[in-house]
């Protein structure tokens, strides 16, 4: 249980220390949409995916200025590289699907427990 609760501190932390608060927005919004629309467990694995869910709009948006030679391609491979975790991720989390009703209240504890 110590375990536990020490790991969620330190995704939490890691949750405040790398993302701005829109983009804190942004991976709250998905973690309620797979756990409250998909049925998906509150896991690391959650955590991990709607982190590279919002790393992946992070560069959609950078995408949308002119970038050039070598930023491009580090662009391109990054975007490559999150995509390759989103898809592992959610196969992962739809092996693992629970009924929405169950996974409803997990993802309200951890939505709450973020937004602290």
């Amino acid at each position: 249980m110590r375990d536990s609760i020490t790991k969620w501190n330190e995704l939490k932390a890691k949750f405040l220390r790398d993302f701005l608060p829109g983009e804190q927005l942004f991976f709250l919004k998905k973690a309620r949409e797979c756990v409250s629309e998909k049925g998906y467990p509150v896991s690391e694995d959650l955590f991990n995916y709607c982190c590279s869910l919002t790393l992946r709009e992070r560069l959609r948006l950078i995408q949308s200025q002119d970038g050039e030679g070598l930023m491009r391609f580090m662009l391109v491979e990054s975007h490559r590289e999150i995509e390759s975790e989103v898809k592992i991720l959610e196969k992962r989390l739809e092996e693992r699907k629970r009924p929405i009703v169950i996974a409803g209240e997990e993802g309200r504890l951890l939505l709450e427990f973020l937004g602290r």
